[in-house]
């Protein structure tokens, strides 16, 4: 079959060649091939030859021939797009494609990459599609810009499959920042940062890590151990692991450095030859969980110290009281030497009784059960009776006192005995710990709405250590302990938790060991108008009448001792041993008052007390619980058993003398 030579230039074996010999071009805006013009013919030539997609839009219509890889592209659209307008046969993509087209026709080439388009190639709902493409003009004989000419290859897959490698880049960056702890990986010998979580920049205060050696990103670590480990790790393949290794991180201008404590792991990383070409860095910053654990170790060590130095003050008084007892025992003992010997006793014991009450109100004050009995007190008040306190080991010592109140009528809403304990405390401090003959000073103030007292000494002094650790349970500084002269080292926890419950706050400073120490108490004021109330009304005066009393402890020791005391007020008294017998002396004597140990064999005091209220008669005797038991939980259930009173001993016989003549 002849060609005729005006398609001569369709004759090549394609579709494309083909379909375009055979088309019906009365509909296309181009004509019928044979008439095309010489250029358009050489651009169909050359598309038609070509193994990569392209098309050629001619005249003012743009219409659009192409070859048969480019008829994959049109999809469902090929072949009854050939010949017709482009931009008709890719409406969808008008706003993308149509300036690119008019500047060609304008006689601008340009040349674009990775272009996405969304493409309506009658398969449904437009396709996401990328391209990689250079449109050009095409000039007609006379030189003028007749069309354009387009070369693209489609580049879908590849950039669906870069999608995809990012998206699962990220997704395994995600994980990397969510694995617990710091991680990172570190590429060559000079450990480049190649990947780092979120976790590893905080730990390192946010800087910029990638692309940077450990050198150049964190130049404080090389000092510090990290860089020679990393090297040795890289140099055997063997990993390493670091177990709450201290870490020093500068955290940037004007930010103190970061103290840390790591947990850490050094793991080679191979290529496929299996030589190390980088490292894996992984670990957790257990600074608190360190810090935690050294503070148990401070607290079991300061607990045993605490432990040996209560041992030694208990024992401490019973070498006096035993040697006193044993003069009173003695027949040739004089009336004097007696007399000598049951001063001691009451010294000795009320020793005995201080320290019993001060591990009582710390114990409160940690449970945060101890009541304050707050009234109006006057600064002078307080100071008065703190410095009655003090006075005799100020004045054993031969200090020199200094006593300054800028404000007398101030006033305060306090606890008269618990800020007298608290000022006690530190003049009492100040006194052990200042050479004899030294100076002791105490200043009152008034800072807006605080009273600030102040006392100073020119003694030992405190170290920033002793500073820092002054006001915990059972502190004591070494050079301190040289001088202690009794206690236990918790009367500052003591005087910090009581200044803590009026809502104040007590600190400590010093120029340095052997420069003295000043320690600072801060109260909140109170209206200065409002009168000041008493603060230690007086006992109700009166003759007490005789009563009965029954006192029930299994120490008869304890039980005949208070008997005797109880009988020389005039008052008569029967005593029991054990529960069941109390119970059945109560019910037989009627007593006014029953004073019942609590821990008792048979029957406990609880029980003895419900057997009593239980009794016809049983809301008229006066029932005091005497027990070795003062948490408040005791207090309550003694309450809940029919007590009237709790004495916790070891208690001021006083006060029960006091209670059963009704005072």
């Amino acid at each position: 079959m002849s060609i005729d030579p005006h398609l001569r230039f369709l004759s090549g074996p394609s579709v494309m060649a083909q379909l375009m010999r055979d088309k019906d071009w009365s509909d296309s805006p181009l004509g019928p091939p044979e008439d095309w013009p010489q250029a358009l013919r050489s651009v169909v030539n050359l598309l038609l030859g070509s193994a990569f997609p392209m098309f050629v839009a001619w005249g003012p219509q743009l219409a659009q021939l192409y070859n048969d890889p480019y008829a994959e592209i049109m999809g469902a659209k090929h072949p009854k797009g050939l010949g017709r307008p482009l931009l008709e046969n890719w409406a969808e993509i008008r706003q993308d494609v149509g300036p690119l087209a008019e500047q060609a026709m304008q006689g601008h080439s340009r040349y674009l990459e990775n272009l996405p388009l969304r493409m309506r190639r009658g398969r449904g709902d437009g396709e996401d599609t990328w391209f990689t493409f250079s449109y050009s003009p095409v000039q007609d004989e006379s030189g003028a810009v007749a069309g354009m000419f387009c070369a693209c290859i489609e580049t879908t897959g590849t950039v669906l499959a870069e999608h995809e490698l990012r998206a699962r880049s990220e997704w395994l960056q995600s994980l990397f920042d969510q694995a617990p702890g710091f991680a990172a990986v570190l590429h060559g010998s000079q450990h480049r940062f190649v990947q780092v979580n979120d976790a590893y920049r905080a730990l390192v205060g946010g800087r910029d890590l990638l692309g940077k050696t450990v050198d150049e990103a964190l130049p404080e670590v090389a000092s510090q151990g990290f860089t020679g480990w990393l090297d040795t790790v890289y140099r055997t393949g063997e990993p390493f692991i670091g177990r709450a290794v201290r870490a020093v991180i500068d955290r940037g201008p004007g930010e103190p450095p970061y103290e840390a404590f790591i947990d850490f792991m050094y793991q080679p990383l191979r290529d496929p030859n299996g030589r190390v070409d980088g490292i894996f860095v992984q670990g957790h910053d257990v600074t608190e969980q360190h810090r935690a654990r050294e503070a148990l170790r401070l607290a079991d060590r300061q607990k045993d110290e605490f432990l040996a130095t209560l041992a030694h003050e208990l024992r401490n008084p019973l070498a006096p009281i035993r040697s006193a007892t044993h003069l009173l025992r003695a027949p040739a003992a004089s009336a004097d030497m007696r007399s000598r010997a049951t001063e001691i006793l009451a010294r000795q014991v009320d020793h005995m009784a201080r320290l019993l009450d001060d591990l009582m109100d710390i114990s409160r004050i940690t449970q945060q059960r101890l009541v304050l009995k707050r009234v109006r007190l006057s600064v002078a008040a307080a100071v008065e009776s703190a410095l009655e306190a003090a006075r005799p080991l100020i004045d054993a010592k031969r200090h020199t006192l200094h006593t300054h109140i800028a404000d007398p009528e101030a006033c305060l809403d306090a606890d008269p005995l618990r800020l007298t304990q608290v000022l006690a405390n530190l003049l009492n401090n100040a006194s052990k710990y200042t050479d004899p003959g030294g100076r002791i000073a105490l200043d009152v103030r008034q800072d807006g709405g605080s009273i600030v007292f102040t006392v100073t000494d020119n003694g030992i002094g405190l170290s920033e250590s002793a500073i820092r650790n002054m006001f915990t349970m059972f502190a004591q500084e070494q050079t301190a302990l040289e001088r202690s002269e009794g206690g236990l080292g918790i009367g500052l926890a003591l005087a910090k938790g009581l200044v803590e419950l009026h809502g104040g706050r007590i600190t400590a400073s010093s120029d340095g060991p052997g420069r003295g120490s000043r320690f600072m108490v801060e109260l909140p004021a109170v209206d200065a108008q409002v009168a000041a109330q008493d603060a230690s009304p007086a006992a109700a005066a009166g003759t007490a009448r005789p009563r009965t009393v029954l006192l029930a402890d299994d120490n008869s020791d304890a039980a005949d001792a208070l008997a005797e005391l109880l009988r020389l007020e005039g008052h008569e008294v029967h005593t029991a041993t054990h529960g069941l017998q109390a119970a059945e002396m109560a019910i037989a004597l009627r007593p006014d008052v029953v004073v019942l140990d609590i821990g008792m064999p048979g029957l406990n005091g609880y029980e003895v007390a419900q057997r009593i209220r239980a009794q016809p008669w049983g809301a008229e005797p006066l029932l005091v619980a005497a027990t070795g038991w003062g948490q408040e939980g005791d207090r309550q259930r003694a309450t809940t058993a029919g007590f009237d009173r709790h004495l916790t001993k070891p208690f001021d016989p006083q006060q029960l003398l006091d209670l059963v003549a009704g005072r």
